[in-house]
């Protein structure tokens, strides 16, 4: 049986994230899943504040509770989440947030979404407009600038992944009038049924990271 090992930003357990790459996978796959936050308090966790937008990145805690927290925290602790999947006996793992990390101890071989979404959409859309989800205002320049490349102009919107189906249609709404070529919503946390939301209100193919993700992991899995 194959087994998929799955790093988290925040903490485990985050039911939705494995369900949605069990979902993509090859019947049978196994799926563990640790956090780069596990064993903190929620204490210890409000204290990694981020120092700006280009540090912040948005989870939730246990699957349960919205919060931002410091990137370069996240990138520390980083190592030992994927040593622990390696012991594991983990055959692929996946490092579950789109944001983009510098080379850490034991990433070899990792996938990141955010190259995964980045290659997808740049097939896709070789120029043009590219609309873009993220979860707060304050990530919009930061991310922006991560998906800019020459022919492609991007718009971009913040909608808490957290947010109910009457919000997402607006922020969908909003991107509509912009008239994106494709939509990519750039976090793990956004779910299928926010997908089809924005795509119902934009009108445009939209990219979601982890099941998008996931059919990669198929591929190296089957």
């Amino acid at each position: 049986m194959a087994r998929l090992g799955i790093a988290v930003i925040g903490q485990a357990p985050r039911i939705f994230v494995e369900d949605m790459f069990r979902a993509g996978l090859p019947a049978g796959t196994d799926t563990i899943l640790v956090g780069c936050l596990d064993g903190m308090s929620d204490e210890e966790v409000d204290a990694l504040t981020p120092q700006d937008g280009a540090d912040t990145l948005y989870t939730r805690l246990r699957g349960e509770r919205d919060v931002k927290i410091s990137k370069a925290a996240v990138i520390a602790r980083s190592p030992d989440a994927l040593r622990r999947l390696r012991e594991s006996g983990a055959d692929a793992i996946v490092f579950a947030c789109t944001g983009e990390f510098p080379s850490m101890p034991g990433d070899a071989g990792v996938v990141f979404p955010s190259r995964v979404l980045a290659g997808l959409a740049a097939g896709l859309l070789p120029q043009g407009r590219l609309g873009l989800l993220v979860p707060a205002p304050e990530q919009v320049g930061k991310l922006s600038a991560k998906w800019e490349r020459p022919g492609v102009e991007i718009v971009a919107e913040a909608l808490l992944p957290s947010a109910d189906m009457d919000e997402a249609a607006e922020v969908g709404h909003r991107l509509a009038k912009m008239k994106p070529d494709i939509v990519a919503m750039d976090c793990m946390s956004y779910t299928p049924d926010t997908k089809a939301a924005i795509r119902a209100a934009a009108g445009v193919p939209t990219i979601l990271a982890v099941s998008a993700t996931a059919r990669v992991l198929q591929e190296l899995l089957s």
